[in-house]
């Protein structure tokens, strides 16, 4: 089999170093690695697996042999899915990739709101602080994908009750109690922290607004580790500017990249990263297992993991 890996890469980690993971798991099969456009033009006619950040239409009218795409990226709107669906390419993603490194960014948000740490950071004196402890409060998860049910098991030592809101409630999930998208509202009224890492859908786009600000208890921190468009920026801004809730850590923004003259940047209350949690140095290691697993799949015809419905969308997966 031939897989070709396209020369854009994800948070500057080298593109040759995705190669060679692949290289190292797939002894056997040919993995070609191209540097430039002319290259990739010249590879993809035979390629059975093409991976990378995106797929345009030129080069996959060149695809002639193509079987599965496998974006670097979790989202895949940005793709020409018609098209692929057109040429019967089958589109798998990188979730799971992500999954320690962003619930590890969601928790270290949570431990320094209620350790009261982003307050020190800001203080250029000596000043007492009031924390409070993570352990006993209530955490509401949105989204229970694989970055939402890592968060939950990462929370299981901290002694935290957990509540997990997802499209099909039915599914369970790791947390004490599984909610549907009908009952956001009863999960916020009782939340501490929520965590959002839900993907940006047409039903998640502005979930958090005036109406869910105001159901959260006045001490109560959001974190959003999903996309900034899920949260009402105006409306955020109100509410900590008036105190009407007790922070906001947010790795996303809107827009995105923040500019400098926004007023978040001047609340204490908001601890702002720059699209951080998704960076970690082993992302070409962890995607590398997820594409090679899924070159046995293919050898053996079973069903591909991380395979991208193309006709249906997951809200609050």
């Amino acid at each position: 089999m031939e897989l070709l890996v396209l020369r854009e890469g994800v948070h500057g980690i080298p593109t040759e170093s995705y190669a060679e993971a692949l290289r190292s798991r797939l002894d056997g099969h040919a993995i070609r690695y191209a540097r430039t456009p002319d290259e990739e033009r010249e590879a993809i006619p035979t390629a059975d697996v093409v991976t990378g950040l995106r797929l345009d239409r030129s080069l996959l009218e060149r695809a002639d042999a193509l079987d599965v795409f496998a974006c670097a990226y979790v989202g895949t709107s940005h793709l020409p899915l018609d098209a692929l669906a057109e040429h019967g390419v089958r589109v798998t993603n990188a979730a799971g990739v992500h999954t320690p490194n962003a619930s590890e960014q969601a928790i270290g948000s949570m431990l320094a709101f209620s350790r009261r740490l982003h307050e020190a950071a800001r203080a250029d004196t000596w000043q007492p602080a009031t924390p409070t402890e993570l352990s006993g409060s209530t955490v509401t998860i949105v989204g229970l994908g694989a970055i939402g049910r890592g968060i939950a098991k990462r929370l299981e030592p901290f002694g935290v009750d957990t509540i997990g809101v997802r499209r099909t409630p039915e599914s369970g999930g790791p947390t004490d109690e599984v909610l549907g998208p009908d009952s956001l509202h009863d999960a916020l009224a009782r939340s501490q922290f929520v965590v959002l890492c839900c993907p940006l859908t047409d039903e998640t786009r502005g979930l958090v607004g005036p109406e869910e600000l105001g159901t959260l208890p006045p001490d109560a921190v959001l974190v959003n580790v999903a996309r900034g468009e899920v949260i009402d920026t105006d409306a955020l801004v109100e509410y900590l500017r008036r105190g009407w809730i007790g922070g906001a850590a947010l790795d996303v923004t809107d827009p995105e990249p923040l500019p400098d003259d926004h007023p978040l940047w001047g609340l204490n209350d908001a601890l702002i990263t720059p699209h951080s949690a998704g960076s970690t140095p082993a992302y070409y290691e962890r995607l590398a297992d997820i594409v090679a697993e899924n070159v046995g799949r293919l050898d053996s015809g079973a069903s591909l993991r991380n395979e991208v419905r193309i006709e249906t969308s997951d809200d609050l997966e």
